[in-house]
């Protein structure tokens, strides 16, 4: 029966409140799960898009894990690799559930009243997921075995580093200090695409402080759960050493020859 003002409903999915962990400093704490939400769920009757669309839609929402194969890298041991890529591979599954579920309110192109909650949760929520899976990629993608060490002198990024910081070394001090910053996150260079500067910067967890049309050239992840297991809290010093001799310096002048394109 319809009500004045209101959806029509043909189903009414009841599910009991949960909770999941969230990350954070190596800790976990009790984040709701909409999943297994409180908000009642209801399926409008008759609307939306046609069931095949639908499905389809909802078919090419997965996001599929990349395989890495780090093993052998200067000071970042296997088993902490092993854990590490375990969580990146969470966080590819988290967002695809979070995009699923998000897609599957949307499917009758509405978001009533009773659905704003759980909406604006996942929604939320995908911003932390999502980025922590993009930023986890950047940092395997920018580590490899048997690493030189620092770039070519004759590489473009030492030339940028030395245009904007005046040395190379300048800009490695700046960008270790970053990291060895107080908190939960990422130290991150960036190239500016409209002037072309590099600068580094600070993210908090993993979507706080991403500035916006700038390029990550070099992604450091400096949550404990990095380095924890080949290091104490106290030296993360260290595992910042051994992350610069593992660098993968082609895939950072890559990166900084697409974003001059």
């Amino acid at each position: 029966m319809a009500i004045s003002g209101r959806k029509s409903f043909q189903a009414i999915e009841v599910m009991d409140s949960g909770h999941r962990p969230l990350r954070r400093g190596g800790t976990e704490r009790s984040q709701p799960d909409y999943t297994k939400s409180s908000v009642v769920k209801r399926h409008r009757h008759g609307s939306g898009l046609p069931k095949k669309e639908g499905m389809s839609m909802l078919s090419n929402l997965a996001y599929q894990a990349k395989p890495y194969n780090l093993s052998g890298l200067i000071g970042i041991s296997d088993q902490t690799l092993e854990m590490h890529v375990k969580l990146y591979e969470g966080y590819v599954r988290e967002t695809t559930r979070l995009t699923e579920q998000i897609a599957q309110i949307l499917k009758d192109g509405t978001v009533d009243q009773e659905e704003m909650p759980a909406y604006s949760e996942l929604t939320r929520r995908l911003g932390f997921e999502c980025n922590g899976m993009v930023l986890h990629e950047y940092y395997f993608d920018n580590l490899k075995r048997h690493s030189s060490g620092d770039p070519g002198r004759t590489s473009a990024f030492i030339k940028e580093a030395e245009s904007n910081f005046g040395s190379y070394a300048v800009w490695k001090t700046d960008f270790s200090s970053i990291a060895k910053m107080r908190g939960v996150g990422w130290a991150i260079c960036y190239r500016n695409p409209r002037n072309g500067r590099l600068s580094n910067h600070w993210i908090t967890l993993h979507e706080t402080g991403n500035v916006a049309g700038f390029t990550p050239l070099l992604v450091l992840d400096v949550w404990e759960h990095a380095f924890l297991l080949d290091y104490k809290p106290s030296e993360r010093g260290k595992y910042i050493e051994a992350f610069f001799s593992d660098i993968h310096w082609d895939v950072v002048e890559e990166r900084l020859r697409a974003s001059t394109k």
